[in-house]
């Protein structure tokens, strides 16, 4: 066989072996991931890329290292989810880091994490100032939690007893000029009062439209595609031509 025939069969082959997997693994944003599965994540990859590339070798041998990889993934996570000392295992356990205000050097030595790690994560958070915090606690995917003492948090209308109204989440009702019809009929809303809406907002074909949402207040957002503005703020430091104003 001719050897990027080959390369190109072991891609698409891999392509669709990885998609299966993670199908099988499940939904976990990256940020949810604790260290095992990033490494075993990497294992994965690395297995997969040697099937495309490596056309000196037996296919089968990478096959049935993912498969054996899916799998001891597929079994760890069914244990965690029945057990919890499985999970505390292999998941790890938070640890908390600063309590009080007060630096816990003993559970920053055991994680092998330095006061400068601590230092940008709680400013990343939005704390200079460690005296600031109550509690910080290192999670296992490696983000820091923080609770902030209680006279340094933002206050909330809950605290001076104002009442709010609901806020829910805005239901997408054309994405890419397409109607979202499932949407639209859990609203228990119509095409022709969605065009009604539409003209008012001086729009008259779905083609023209990139985005739009209801609010659970009932407004209705609409973006076009080509949008007409007269001044574009630009935060970098291009010329206007290379930035398209």
């Amino acid at each position: 066989m001719n050897p990027f025939l080959e390369i190109v069969i072991r891609a698409m082959g891999a392509f669709a072996g990885i998609v299966f997997i993670t199908r099988m693994i499940g939904k976990s944003q990256i940020g949810q991931l604790t260290i095992s599965d990033f490494v075993n994540g990497i294992v994965i990859g690395s297995i997969a890329a040697n099937l495309v590339t490596e056309v000196d070798l037996n296919p089968w041998y990478y096959v049935t290292g993912l498969a054996v990889f899916t799998g001891l993934t597929v079994m760890v996570q069914y244990a965690g989810l029945k057990y919890r000392p499985a999970r505390k295992f292999f998941g790890d356990e938070p640890t908390v880091v600063v309590h009080n205000g007060k630096i816990l050097e003993r559970n920053m030595r055991r994680m092998r994490y330095n006061v400068d790690d601590l230092t940008m994560q709680l400013r990343e958070k939005g704390y200079f100032d460690i005296a600031d915090v109550e509690f910080a606690i290192a999670e296992p995917n490696g983000e820091l939690s923080v609770l902030p003492k209680s006279q340094k948090r933002p206050l909330t209308p809950g605290d001076i007893g104002v009442p709010t109204n609901y806020e829910g989440v805005p239901s997408e009702l054309i994405v890419d000029g397409v109607i979202i019809q499932q949407n639209l009929q859990q609203n228990h809303l119509t095409e022709e009062w969605l065009f009604r809406e539409l003209e008012k907002h001086g729009v008259f074909s779905l083609q023209e439209i990139l985005y739009a949402s209801l609010s659970s207040n009932g407004e209705l957002y609409v973006d076009t595609k080509h949008d007409t503005m007269d001044h574009l703020t630009d935060v970098t430091d291009k010329p206007p031509e290379q930035t398209g104003q």
